[in-house]
């Protein structure tokens, strides 16, 4: 038995000593990440995400990111999302009026906003860009951190 306590504080010491000394060769960043080659921190968005997915974006988009025929563009294997992340991030925020062509279609339904702050924005972002099937990377606050967020006008009372 202390033998065995021996053996397991020397695996884990050996273990400290391996990842603290990191090479000197990648930035600190670089070595926190998760599966995939994604930093640890945009991994623990995805819950949030997907959530944020689930709630706002389902209706349109659909739950297998394919949207609508001629009505809401696909998300799924989307050329215009992976051409441009950031614009993906600001048109979350501040929605789209612009008629946009998705893998060779036209679509032209306006989308309203769907989140309120860059953080969201940037979770659902992430959580699209690795499913329905896309490998689209990330974005991080730092690459949207120009991005302004329009202000919201109320809609008239009825």
């Amino acid at each position: 038995m202390k033998r065995i306590a021996i053996l397991f504080v020397s695996v884990f010491s050996m273990g400290m000593i391996l990842t603290s000394c990191g090479g000197g060769s990648q930035p600190a960043s670089d070595s926190k990440t998760a599966a995939g080659g994604i930093p640890a921190d945009i991994q623990a968005m995805m819950p949030k995400g997907e959530q944020i997915y689930k709630t706002k974006c389902v209706v349109c988009h659909q739950a297998t990111g394919m949207g609508v025929e001629n009505v809401f563009p696909p998300l799924a294997n989307s050329d215009y999302l992976l051409a441009d992340k950031s614009r993906a991030v600001a048109q979350t925020l501040n929605g789209s009026k612009m008629e946009m062509t998705v893998n060779g279609k036209k679509f032209t339904q306006e989308m309203t906003p769907q989140v309120e702050t860059k953080e969201d924005a940037v979770a659902v972002i992430n959580y699209v860009l690795n499913n329905f099937g896309n490998k689209g990377g990330y974005v991080t606050l730092d690459d949207v951190k120009s991005i302004e967020i329009k202000p919201r006008t109320a809609s008239p009372a009825k």
